[in-house]
């Protein structure tokens, strides 16, 4: 395929857009989905079809469209005029919305999305741009929103030092939680010396309540093959390799698809629009370990070897998959790859702060009246995401805490609502901005709790190789156990706080590194809830299920009472 030909490809398929009097477009991300979308998209489409409406109506299967818990969703487009979102349809109000909006012009009032909802009000979407607006599967829908232009650009118009030149100067930072420089280690692999070089997408997202790769993988996997084949050309790779989570099957089947279109098409594969650089990708499905979203274990994985982490150096710039120079980053990072091409660095260093250029995409969860996936400028503060954006917490509670990073990341407390989600805030904190995770708690919430399960995670999820994560987080949780039942001792609480440091200044990857932070912060800010379970056996948020015992102060005052009473000890006959 030449550049005229995608150009081409472009015009026919926005003039077959235009040529629709309306379009109902029909979430089919994995939220919806197990909501019943397959079901309201049928119901759409028979509906469509008794109204005689096929020529003038169309119903497109999209990925996410953002506020995942009013799922399942219907955008109706109409040229002219606002998008309407229909929130939480079935298939009996689907057929309502074709019978009265679509054909009679009548809005069904009842199940449109409240105009003065916040959620969408700050977002900014620079990687989910199409999300929601094209269907996945078909590669004319993204090209005619500008897919692919940007690798042609990129192959006609610069050359591979230019490509990395323009991702440094972005100052786009690795998504995957790290926030290393993308720049800089896409010029480590560029000038690494070998013949054979390789790109990986790490997809493997095993945070709690976290979805923001699988959401751009599901949404628009061609952007993500579009960033990939950038990056193939600017180090000299011609193989790259997706790494996808194996509770991903949807995404999973889109990707498979997606590659094999670009490839019929002349995107991928041998002379990538007819120039000399050529670039395959296969896919390779995790087999759910949490350890294979560090790199070194991903790599081994790829292999066919067990995932487990090795030590660095060599790093995989240097020597990684099979011994060959490796790029490896976040699926969500090359997601930024086509827009920093496209509309430049500068572009996209306008959005963000100084140091956390660009926006950053999160999976809001928890106690928050409309959770889902948002995107946002970095340097946004905690406040504006969970009031602003997410609605607050229910009516009745108050904010206690949002965790931030997942099972590696921290939890940061009312008192610090203001703070601007960006990398060196988040750490200074004792958080960090992880993939994208973050959970809200409310004021029924117990931290210590929320620290067992944190800790419970990581205990499930250690790959044993080193003593400090497989033995440390063990006994971290048995202490967190203790604590939340009642049976803890204030000793305990010391060789917690010593554990943890152990653990993570001693163990060999990041996830026995950074397992210790959920118990680390709630510590810091909530000590007085520990203190609360040991001291006087009670959980604050009447949480956890105590032990029946006596507060620990009348267990230790009971000798001095015995005495005060003249009572006589008692004595083995």
């Amino acid at each position: 395929m030449k550049r005229s030909d995608l150009q081409a490809m472009a015009q026919r398929e926005m003039d077959r857009q235009q040529s629709f009097r309306c379009r109902l477009l029909c979430c089919a991300s994995t939220p919806c989905l197990s909501s019943g979308a397959t079901a309201v998209q049928q119901a759409l489409e028979e509906a469509v079809a008794e109204h005689k409406l096929n020529a003038d109506v169309a119903v497109v299967s999209t990925g996410c469209m953002g506020p995942c818990s009013r799922g399942p969703m219907v955008t109706l487009q109409m040229p002219g005029h606002e998008n309407i979102y229909y929130e939480n349809v079935t298939p009996a109000s689907a057929r309502q919305i074709v019978a009265e909006h679509v054909a009679a012009g009548q809005p069904v009032t009842d199940k449109i999305m409240p105009s003065d909802l916040p959620f969408f009000a700050k977002q900014h979407k620079m990687v989910l741009a199409n999300s929601g607006l094209i269907d996945p599967e078909r590669l004319e829908d993204y090209v005619a929103r500008g897919g692919y232009a940007a690798l042609a650009h990129a192959l006609r118009e610069m050359t591979p030092e230019e490509v990395c030149a323009e991702i440094s100067k972005s100052g786009l930072r690795g998504r995957g939680g790290a926030g290393y420089p993308a720049g800089l280690k896409w010029d480590l692999v560029r000038k690494a010396p070998g013949e054979k070089k390789y790109i990986i997408a790490n997809g493997d997202e095993g945070d709690p309540g976290a979805y923001m790769d699988r959401t751009l993988m599901e949404s628009d996997p061609h952007r993500l093959l579009e960033g990939m084949a950038i990056a193939g050309y600017a180090v000299g790779a011609d193989q790259g390799f997706l790494y996808v989570r194996g509770e991903y099957p949807v995404a999973a089947k889109r990707l498979e698809k997606a590659i094999r279109t670009a490839e019929r098409r002349g995107l991928l594969g041998s002379r990538v629009l007819e120039s000399s650089f050529s670039f395959r990708i296969d896919i390779r499905i995790g087999a759910g370990a949490f350890v294979c979203g560090e790199e070194t274990a991903l790599m081994a994985s790829i292999m066919g070897q067990r995932g487990q982490p090795t030590p660095r150096p060599p790093y995989p710039a240097q020597s990684g998959l099979w011994g060959c120079p490796t790029l490896i980053n976040n699926v969500e990072t090359f997601g930024n790859i086509v827009p920093i091409i496209e509309h430049g660095a500068d572009w996209f260093a306008s959005t963000g702060t100084p140091k956390s250029r660009g926006t950053k995409i999160f999976a809001l969860a928890g106690k928050v009246q409309t959770t889902g996936l948002i995107e946002v400028p970095m340097g946004i503060t905690l406040r504006e995401v969970i009031f602003d954006i997410g609605g607050g917490v229910d009516e009745g509670h108050s904010f206690k805490a949002a965790q931030t990073g997942g099972p590696s990341g921290g939890c940061i407390p009312a008192e610090h609502l203001d703070t601007p989600l960006d990398y060196e805030s988040l750490r200074a904190l004792g958080s960090i901005m992880g993939s994208g995770g973050l959970v809200v708690m409310d004021d029924a919430s117990c931290m210590p709790n929320v620290a067992r399960f944190f800790m419970e995670f990581c205990t499930d999820e250690s790959c044993g190789k080193c003593v400090p994560c497989r033995v440390g987080t063990v006994q971290m949780y048995r202490l967190l156990e203790r604590i939340t039942d009642g049976s803890a001792t204030p000793e305990d609480l010391q060789i917690l706080e010593e554990l943890c440091i152990m653990v993570q200044e001693t163990s060999l990857c990041g996830l026995g590194m950074s397992a210790p932070n959920p118990v680390l912060s709630t510590l810091r800010f909530f000590r007085d809830e520990y203190e609360a379970h040991i001291q006087r056996r009670q959980c604050p948020a009447g949480v956890c299920q105590m032990t029946e015992k006596p507060p620990l102060e009348l267990v230790e005052a009971l000798p001095r009472r015995i005495r005060e009473l003249g009572i006589a000890p008692m004595t083995l006959a």
